[in-house]
């Protein structure tokens, strides 16, 4: 379909989610000398202005990234990634959302690659240009599902792999779940970051089943919810799996929830975090 634009939702309240995820688990894989493949199968357009129409439209940021940038309080799981946002911005203004691309480019080390797809015909070259200078970038305009599988595993046998889609079309959720079912029969020791939102609740627990169901060892679930589940239009919370999680996330997950809960929520908001399938 090709229409979803994220420019729309860039820093929102599942950006927020998701990015400070992604950050806590690339800081990470920093820890060790050894290089990695960050592997991005929806990646957007790298980076996003807050001022253009499209952000302007929605202002769904100004109940995310901007209500937390300037808070005095975060905790210490959450610092790393206000300071990510912090560093594409000047003079305490929001101007930059960095999408899931720029976050990588943030971590990137000499011996690290990453490897982007996009399909969108607009994003791809919004993509292209971020990176024409990222050396270790590699920007393709094709299948995401395909090119995580034809990627793994990495020479190092190492690798952070993100799956967040549009969700455009039904087919995504178990899509989704089953390219990283695949993924994980080739590399069984990366790390899987899948994005999911919640607009209808029998297409996350359908995702739920399919990972009890399967092969795979160590999967963390992660959710944010503003609403209550509704049978209404829209996405009412966020979440995300995560397959062979770092050690330590659970913890600052449990760090990270009750305060943006507290920063971004009101009375029906609500948060999960708990173990899907064990070691």
């Amino acid at each position: 379909m090709l229409s979803y634009r994220h420019a729309f939702h860039a820093g929102n309240f599942a950006d927020v989610l998701k990015h400070s995820v992604l950050t806590l688990v690339l800081e990470y894989m920093t820890r060790k000398e050894k290089g990695f493949y960050y592997i991005d199968s929806h990646s957007g357009a790298g980076m996003y202005s807050l001022a253009d129409e499209y952000a302007q439209k929605t202002g769904e940021f100004k109940d995310g990234i901007a209500k937390l940038i300037n808070q005095a309080d975060i905790p210490e799981a959450l610092i790393d990634y206000v300071n990510l946002i912090k560093s594409f911005n000047e003079d305490g203004e929001l101007d930059y959302y960095p999408g899931s691309p720029a976050i990588a480019k943030y971590f990137d080390r000499r011996q690290d690659s990453a490897h982007l797809f996009e399909l969108h015909p607009n994003d791809i070259q919004l993509l292209s240009e971020y990176c024409q200078r990222w050396h270790k970038s590699h920007v393709n305009q094709s299948d995401g599902y395909q090119g995580v599988l034809g990627l793994v595993p990495p020479p190092s046998r190492r690798g952070v792999v993100l799956i967040d889609p549009p969700y455009e079309l039904k087919e995504d959720y178990s899509k989704a779940v089953k390219t990283i079912i695949n993924a994980y029969k080739k590399f069984a020791t990366g790390t899987y970051i899948l994005w999911y939102p919640v607009v209808k609740r029998e297409l996350v627990v359908a995702m739920q089943n399919q990972f009890s169901q399967s092969s795979i060892k160590n999967v963390l679930q992660v959710e944010y919810c503003q609403l209550e589940d509704t049978d209404e239009y829209g996405m009412t919370g966020t979440g995300l799996f995560i397959v062979n999680p770092p050690w330590q996330l659970n913890k600052q997950l449990s760090e990270i929830l009750p305060f943006v809960k507290e920063k971004l929520g009101n009375t029906q908001s609500h948060f999960l975090l708990k173990q899907l399938v064990g070691e």
